[in-house]
Parts: structure tokens; C-alpha cells; sequence
């Protein structure tokens, strides 16, 4: 056990490294749609190409912060039944959950999408719209995100086994810390980039915030 959990530290370091700068994309994401934008309404001016970036970057945050969700354990819950058992019983669910639909449909969906990517790469498989990009880097990140995902998932199997066996914490008590878009508010400022992005994704936040409030 202690092996296996030296292991799972080592992949939520990786998964936490992966997602945080990951977290940069939805900025650049930002810029380039608003710089096409301005481009193509302000001076006509447009491209395929910097359409189909926005598009692989979306693709990159959703792929390679799948690991980084799951290790917070921000993933969407439905708790309506776990929520009213034990400690030990929601652990019990997520060991059954990891090994009988997240394991194996990670493992499926990575081991297919692989020849996707070769085929790809030994083509040189282009966009088929006009200016548009080259294909591998976005195919690249299917079978990269879930190999992640697929470690994260051993790592949350490892740490939920060693809380039913009293070797370590019970993980899926929420921490209290930042989200992911304060989170990216706090770098933005820390390294004075684009101080009115930073506030506009906190007003952001406070929007959705508000919504969820409404509801309740």
C-alpha cells in the first residue's frame, strides 16, 4: 500500500501540473475569438484557421483537464442516494464506479482513438476547409487525455482503497480552496496579464454563482 500510494501521489502531481497549465488555454482561447472577431467585423478579415484553433483548444482544456477534474473531484455528481450513506458507502460506490464504468470506457475509448492518430499522422491528414490545419495535434489529444485519465482513476482507486483500509484519508471530503476560475484569475493577476481578463472571468464566476443561488 504505501507503494501504491506513492504512485498515486505522483499522478495527481501530474494530473494538478497538466491541469493547471492547461488553465492558461481558456485565456488564450479568449484572445484568439475576440481578436478574430474584431478582425473579421472591424477590417473583413478572416481565417479558417484561426477558427479551427479555437476548436482544438476547447478540445485541449476539455481532454487534458479531465484528469485535474476528477483528482478535485469536481466531476457532476448525482447524489441523491449517495449522499445519504456512510463515509465508507460512498467510497464503496466510487471503487464500483471507477472499476466497472470509468476504467474500462476510458481504456476502450484510448485504445481506439490511437490508430485515429496514427492514420492521421502517416497522412498528414489536413482540414478540409479552405486555410484550414492539420489534423494529428487535435486527434494526438484523445488517446493523451485518457491515458491521463485512466492513471487519475488508478490514483482515486488507490486512495479510496486505503480510506476502507485505514491507510489514509477519506478524499472525497470537499476541500474548502479557490475554483478553477479564481484559480485562473489569481495566475492572470500574479503575472500581470490582461488585468480586465482576470475580471471578467470573476464577474463570470459571480454570474454562474448567482444562477445556482437562484435556483436553490
Amino acid at each position: 500500500m504505501k507503494f501504491l500510494l506513492q504512485f498515486s501521489r505522483l499522478v495527481d502531481a501530474i494530473s494538478e501540473a497538466v491541469g493547471r497549465a492547461a488553465i492558461w488555454l481558456v485565456l488564450v482561447v479568449v484572445i484568439i475569438s475576440a481578436g478574430n472577431a474584431v478582425s473579421r467585423f472591424a477590417f473583413h478579415m478572416s481565417s479558417n484557421a484561426w477558427l479551427e484553433i479555437q476548436w482544438y483548444l476547447f478540445s485541449a482544456i476539455f481532454l487534458l483537464c479531465g484528469a485535474y477534474v476528477l483528482k478535485k473531484n469536481e466531476h457532476i455528481r448525482i447524489d441523491v442516494i449517495a449522499g445519504r450513506l456512510s463515509e465508507r458507502g460512498q467510497n464503496w460506490i466510487d471503487v464500483f464506479g471507477i472499476l466497472v464504468f470509468l476504467l474500462p470506457m476510458a481504456l476502450i475509448v484510448g485504445y481506439l482513438s490511437w490508430p485515429g492518430f496514427i492514420n492521421a499522422w502517416n497522412s498528414g491528414e489536413m482540414s478540409a476547409s479552405e486555410g484550414g490545419l492539420i489534423r494529428w495535434p487535435v486527434r494526438l489529444l484523445l488517446p493523451v487525455g485518457f491515458a491521463l485519465l485512466i492513471l487519475q482513476a488508478f490514483s482515486e482507486l488507490i486512495k479510496r482503497i486505503a480510506f476502507l483500509t485505514g491507510h489514509g484519508p477519506n478524499v472525497l471530503s470537499k476541500a474548502t480552496g479557490p475554483t478553477a476560475e479564481e484559480e485562473l484569475a489569481e495566475a492572470i493577476k500574479k503575472h500581470q496579464v490582461a488585468p480586465e481578463v482576470a475580471d471578467i472571468v470573476h464577474m463570470n464566476h459571480e454570474m454562474i454563482d448567482g444562477k445556482e443561488g437562484g435556483r436553490k
